[in-house]
């Protein structure tokens, strides 16, 4: 597992558990860290986990032997 591949995988549990805290309790983290939803900070963070979850797809479809050799 690369280094990019464990960044990935900790933002997008990072995500997960903002997610967690807005379906349990109506409490987005990141937009209280932030200042808002729609603060310019909130957004880029949103779209960097975004984008962590699109990199995790590919753990999905490699190879044992590619996962093993890197």
């Amino acid at each position: 597992m690369t280094v990019i591949d464990r960044i990935a995988l900790i933002l997008v549990v990072v995500g997960a558990l903002n997610w967690g805290g807005i379906g349990l309790f109506s409490f987005d983290a990141v937009a209280w860290i932030c200042g808002g939803a729609g603060t310019l900070l909130a957004r880029i963070i949103y779209t960097v986990v975004a984008l962590a979850g699109i990199w995790c797809i590919s753990l999905i479809f490699r190879s044992e032997d590619a996962v093993e050799e890197m």
